[in-house]
């Protein structure tokens, strides 16, 4: 029998990647999707009557073997990819989406959900049970359940063509990501980066048998030649190069997947009943409607512009002192953006990073949520990894009870997708009695150890390393009955507090002393780098801010209105960029065709969740400030409301009972030095 269809014998349970083919995945699939559809079958055949238990929550548990081997295989595409895995996920794609319709589209099961559902009043439910109802009725009510049968089948095509569009969208931008390289023969032109990523450039030239050096648009290659090389030419090459991804009219081309994908997203909400793609999806979140968010946007932008503009002249003015530049230019910003917070601040990275060696960064975190949340990581090797570079560790309590397996991989490779995620192997739920918990992992593109170096985190790093790991605690502290409410299975909106609200740790002295130690001299950050920390993270705010709300209504501009008579994706994005522009546009590039969060990833119409987390983020941290950043009491409330809860309740709900009351936008503002303190 294929392992992947059979209970893993395995400690704790863990995926046996070693063991695994990639052969093994497409008729696992086959066998999984069956076996889930032998138990759908025994739910809508029961003779009794439907209850909760019989149909509900049978439901929930249904398709736990189908659940697994999908997180394990779409994690590899995503982790260590290769051209037959991306074949197979092509061929998996409409058998999943097909059996996903197969469950929403089914009369019979729907009957029976919609028959408890309109029961609901007496059937005396705990609050996640009625959680669990209104998700599971909503699935199928917002999924075509109400539907003709000519319709039902129209959604069912509409939904084959989009999962194939969006893999194939994502497909693109990781093959143009790979297939450009920079190679540099002339040291000249390395001039002004630091050592550390000329060693790594010249490993990596090293590593494909080429002399002098490599730079590449993967992270940890791209930012630093863009925030510190000198060469504006090779910078302006660079950006071109980045913003240019997947819209060249080449083989890899996104223009066309963007447009069919905004506009069957369009026809299907339509189907459905809804306005626009973003009225659908707003309605299962916080922000409830396009509307809100538009306003959202637009109140923040009033806020941010001025803010945005000021830092905008001031920074053409230095560029222009320094250099003679007339016009800043996108390959400018993060150069000249560097040079003068290190007038101002006298702070830049390369001073920084000595302070933050990987290994005790990671040991950071750990001791953070120790001090927290009473957490306890042991490295272990006894269970099996897809990659020598992954780290694996075994999370317990206070009392030495397993909390979660977790996973870290924090370092980039061809087979890996660019960017930073927190994914789950297994999710925790509780059925008969037993607490079974969940495997975690966080997938992180750090710069690379060299043969002089171990891995120096930027202080952007950093961040995002805690970002990532707040997401893990809060799939590792979850505590629900049901695989589908637990951990980060939350409103998308809401989804993003506990990671964004561990960033500000960072900032904090107390926090700094226990891992902020120099590689070389053991000695702890001096306290007048922690200060200029703090002084800086404001630098540019304003600019900052402006970006993630053009994101946002770029987002917006794709999804909250009909975009049938949209022909050019470029014309289009200019459009939404309009308030927000600082720069001047670049013909070459254009964001959308490689926007994967949205047109890949889940945040369709949910970008601007980012800054709506951060108003959440900013005043749940007041709160810790005021208290003491590592209060037993805060900490408590936080995991017991928050991170524990999953998806039980209403987001408003839980954050209320956190905080005792709704988030004030001003924390957010004054935070970032864009009201008064």
């Amino acid at each position: 029998m294929n392992i992947l269809n059979k209970p893993f014998n395995t400690l704790y349970t863990t995926t046996p990647f070693s063991k695994i083919s990639d052969s093994d995945y497409l008729p696992a699939f086959k066998t999984a999707i069956n076996k889930a559809k032998t138990e759908i079958d025994a739910i809508t055949k029961n003779p009794e009557a439907p209850t909760f238990e019989n149909t509900i929550e049978a439901l929930d548990f249904s398709g736990e073997e189908l659940d697994r081997l999908s997180s394990i295989f779409f994690n590899m595409n995503s982790a260590e990819t290769n051209d037959t895995i991306q074949k197979i996920a092509q061929d998996v794609s409409p058998l999943l989406s097909e059996f996903s319709n197969d469950i929403t589209l089914n009369q019979n099961l729907f009957e029976r959900v919609k028959a408890v559902y309109n029961n609901k009043a007496s059937l005396k439910l705990t609050k996640e049970q009625e959680t669990l109802l209104d998700k599971k009725y909503k699935g199928f009510s917002r999924n075509g359940a109400n539907l003709p049968e000519d319709k039902k089948q129209e959604l069912r095509e509409i939904d084959k063509k989009l999962s194939k569009l969006k893999l194939t969208f994502g497909e693109n931008v990781l093959a143009e990501t790979n297939n450009f390289e920079l190679h540099i023969t002339d040291e000249k032109d390395l001039a002004g980066l630091p050592e550390g990523a000329k060693e790594a450039a010249s490993n990596l030239a090293e590593s494909k048998n080429k002399d002098g050096w490599l730079i590449t648009l993967d992270y940890p290659s791209y930012i630093p030649f863009m925030t510190y090389a000198d060469n504006r030419e090779i910078r302006k090459k660079l950006a071109i190069a980045s913003g240019a991804k997947a819209f060249q009219n080449n083989t890899y081309d996104n223009q066309e997947n963007v447009l069919q994908i905004a506009k069957l997203r369009f026809k299907r909400a339509n189907l459905l009943g809804y306005k626009t793609h973003a009225h659908f999806v707003l309605e299962e979140r916080m922000a409830k409607n396009p509307e809100t968010v538009e306003a959202f946007l637009n109140e923040l932008l009033d806020k941010a512009k001025p803010a945005a503009e000021n830092e905008f002249k001031n920074l053409e003015k230095f560029a222009k002192d320094l250099d003679g530049i007339d016009q800043l230019q996108k390959w400018d910003g993060a150069y000249y953006g560097e040079k003068l917070k290190q007038k101002l601040f006298d702070l830049d990275d390369e001073k920084l990073k000595p302070y933050f060696k990987l290994e005790n960064v990671i040991h950071g975190a750990f001791t953070i949520a120790e001090k927290l949340y009473g957490l306890q990581f042991e490295e272990i090797n006894t269970i099996d990894k897809y990659h020598k570079d992954v780290l694996t560790y075994k999370v317990t309590d206070t009392a030495g009870n397993l909390v979660s397996i977790f996973y870290a991989d924090f370092f980039p490779r061809p087979g890996k997708r660019n960017g930073a995620w927190m994914t789950v192997y297994k999710p925790q739920f509780i059925r008969e009695g037993e607490n079974s918990r969940p495997h975690i992992s966080i997938v992180c593109n750090f710069t690379k150890p060299t043969k002089t170096k171990p891995s120096l985190l930027t202080f952007n790093e950093v961040t995002t390393l805690f970002h990532e790991f707040g997401h893990a605690l809060h799939g590792m502290l979850a505590n629900t009955t049901y695989p589908s409410l637990s951990g980060t299975s939350v409103f998308w909106d809401f989804v993003e507090l506990p990671s964004q609200v561990l960033e500000n740790w960072c900032y904090e002295r107390e926090a700094l002393e226990i891992f902020a130690t120099h590689y070389e001299t053991g000695d702890v950050i001096p306290m007048d780098l922690i200060q200029k920390i703090k002084a800086s993270a404001t630098f540019h705010e304003g600019m900052q801010t402006m970006r993630q709300i053009s994101f946002g209504l770029l987002d917006m501009s794709w999804h909250g209105q009909d975009p049938t008579g949209i022909i050019d994706v470029k014309a289009q994005e200019l459009k939404a960029f309009e308030n927000t522009k600082l720069y001047p546009d670049v013909a070459e590039n254009c964001m959308s065709t490689s926007f994967s969060h949205i047109f890949q990833g889940g945040y369709s119409s949910g970008y601007y969740s980012y800054k709506w987390a951060e108003v959440l983020d900013a005043d749940a941290f007041e709160y810790f400030q005021e208290q003491g950043i590592f209060n037993a009491d805060v900490a408590t409330k936080f995991k017991d409301n928050i991170l524990s809860q999953g998806g039980t309740d209403d987001p408003m709900v839980l954050y209320k009972r956190f905080r005792g009351q709704e988030p004030q936008p001003d924390a957010l503002l004054k935070r970032a030095g864009l009201i008064e303190k």
